[in-house]
């Protein structure tokens, strides 16, 4: 059986059972090989812009004995899907300002499937308000600790045109670490806030020493970030 990292059976983890699956940016095929594997989907279409990736691809479907379940495309971004294709799309391991081009590129596709399952690298607040403002609510949020780096996992799905919501009905504080992983105390939440927490307080303790002109701005910027990270971790408190 393939044994997947911590971030990607996250992202397996959040994709539960499946008919079809729609995999971008699907490089070595980890994600749909191991739900094959387990028997969590009918079918797979793992893509890839670049070839290299898809031959990788190809070679790992054939050694764990999933060719019946698992095709394999040449694809930029959602290119190569029609509408209500897949039932589920992962797009996963890329930054969030690609991720943001990939859904707006493939809107209609996008929007077809019953659930999006996301994992940006980068620029998370902005990806949230980019969901929200889209048509997307974000019903599910997971947070892993792996090899000194945090990643969060979210999963999404299409809302109706007369539920949509702008993001404004998400709080700055929401938006930036993840309503439903607050709502929740993740574990692996309270311990990014907690580095964070640290980190600001250095900052503050630096500019104090080697301030030689005026940081009047900056650290009123740090404690209010500060601020911030200590009213969402008086959550864990209040359990």
């Amino acid at each position: 059986m393939l044994q997947l990292s911590k971030r990607m059976q996250a992202v397996a983890d959040l994709i539960g059972k499946v008919d079809v699956l729609a995999d971008v940016g699907t490089d070595h095929a980890y994600i749909p090989v191991s739900l094959a594997e387990c028997g969590k989907l009918k079918k797979a279409i793992a893509m890839d812009i670049n070839q290299g990736p898809l031959m990788r691809a190809r070679d790992h479907i054939q050694q764990y004995g999933v060719s019946d379940y698992i095709e394999t495309r040449l694809s930029d971004g959602l290119n190569a899907l029609k509408p209500a294709e897949a039932d589920t799309i992962v797009v996963a391991g890329m930054g969030g300002a690609l991720m943001k081009r990939i859904l707006t590129q493939g809107e209609t596709v996008a929007h077809s499937a019953k659930r999006l399952v996301l994992q940006p690298q980068s620029e998370l607040m902005d990806f949230r308000c980019f969901l929200l403002e889209h048509g997307y609510q974000i019903v599910a949020e997971d947070m892993v600790y792996e090899e000194n780096k945090f990643y969060t996992i979210m999963a999404a799905k299409p809302m109706q045109v007369n539920q949509q919501v702008s993001g404004c009905c998400l709080s700055q504080t929401e938006l930036k670490y993840g309503p439903l992983l607050i709502q929740k105390r993740h574990p692996v939440l309270k311990l990014y806030l907690q580095r964070q927490q640290k980190q600001k307080q250095e900052i503050l303790e630096q500019l104090s020493v080697n301030a030689k002109r005026d940081i009047s701005r900056r650290r009123f910027q740090v404690e209010q970030d500060l601020a911030e990270i200590e009213k969402v971790l008086q959550l864990w408190k209040e359990q």
